[in-house]
């Protein structure tokens, strides 16, 4: 299948300007989605093979494989349902805003297919917390997914700075009832100022009131607590990351996604004029080394899920030799075409 997709199919998409190829890969899943009986068949196929996989257990949940789609690929959650078809093991929506918007000028999306790279500035297009929750209250909840969904949650761009805390909270009171688990973004490079609440004060600020509202859901509302997890830059310095661990640890975060896009331009980019946050292969070491500090300093108390140039096996098992015990992919399907995750869950079997 992955041959059939390298030689046949992705020529094709690759023919198209990236954002409407990736168009139609949301619109192909979520027409898969639409048909539960194929996408239960299509499950089977996906998962032969893994009979003895044990489940993965982390932050309270259930992984059936270590793989899933990483947040960027269904903003609107339009097509996640069809996730388990394709093999994947746990899917991320969004980055949702509170507020609807468009995100950055067109083009910004562009591909580098001689590096496996895709530079993005789409600034968290997507319809909004409300419009997202609206579509979710039709699907399954949580206990009846196939497999877990996280909700990345990201600042308005009209929102200040000043009042991002406010702006997260919105978002988390209309959509943490629909989430297995969610995650701050706090890292992409595409809206102003976003990565400023990396800096402790204002992390402090942000997951104070996050984990505030997620205590009073379960004091006050008889509701569950959602796991919440943060998602980092990979462009930190190391007594950066100290600090963001630090705080995470104060505030008993559930874990940590490392890493987001890099405005780093490492070798064949040094000349690359377009601007946004670079994924793809060249993030694959610097993930990783992130990913080991991470484990490290926490003595592996911290789940992590490790995200960042995933393109084989290889680089998958690294990311879990470093001390993630899950990994998320997303331009690593763009190149390897819909059934990676079911390849690559195969492949990691062993390490289960």
């Amino acid at each position: 299948m992955g041959k059939y997709y390298e030689k046949i199919v992705r020529p094709a998409l690759f023919r198209l300007e990236s954002e409407r190829a990736h168009e139609l890969g949301v619109e192909g899943m979520a027409l898969l989605g639409a048909f539960p009986p194929l996408c239960r068949v299509l499950e089977a196929w996906a998962r032969r093979g893994l009979g003895r996989t044990r489940p993965v257990e982390a932050f309270g949940l259930t992984f059936p494989n270590r793989v899933g789609l990483a947040a960027g690929f269904d903003k609107n959650a339009r097509a996640w349902s069809a996730a388990a078809a394709l093999g994947f093991g746990h899917v991320e929506i969004g980055t949702v805003t509170a507020l609807a918007q468009p995100g950055n000028p067109k083009p910004r999306v562009f591909r580098y297919a001689a590096q496996e790279a895709v530079v993005n500035r789409m600034g968290f297009n997507n319809d909004g917390a409300d419009a997202v929750a609206l579509r979710l209250a039709r699907q399954p909840g949580p206990g009846a997914r196939r497999i877990p969904l996280g909700i990345n949650l990201g600042k308005s761009k009209v929102t200040a700075i000043e009042a991002a805390a406010a702006d997260y909270l919105a978002s988390f009171a209309r959509l943490a009832d629909h989430a297995d688990y969610v995650v701050l973004n706090v890292s992409s490079p595409n809206t102003p100022n976003l990565r400023q609440l990396q800096d402790e004060s204002r992390l402090r600020e942000l997951l104070g009131a996050v984990t505030a509202a997620n205590r009073s859901r379960l004091a006050h509302a008889g509701k569950r607590r959602v796991p919440v997890l943060l998602k980092i830059s990979p462009d930190l310095t190391w007594p950066q990351i100290d600090t963001v661990l630090g705080v995470i640890a104060e505030f008993g975060l559930d874990g940590i996604i490392a890493t987001n896009t890099t405005l780093a331009r490492p070798g064949f980019f040094s000349t690359v004029a377009e601007a946004g946050g670079l994924s793809g292969a060249p993030l694959r070491r610097r993930s990783t080394e992130i990913i080991n500090y991470i484990a490290c300093a926490t003595s592996g108390r911290l789940p992590i899920i490790g995200v960042g140039g995933i393109s084989d096996e290889e680089s998958a098992a690294e990311k879990l030799d470093a001390g993630a015990t899950l990994v998320q992919i997303y331009t690593g399907m763009i190149y390897r075409g819909p059934f990676f995750a079911a390849s690559l869950a195969r492949a990691l079997i062993d390490r289960q």
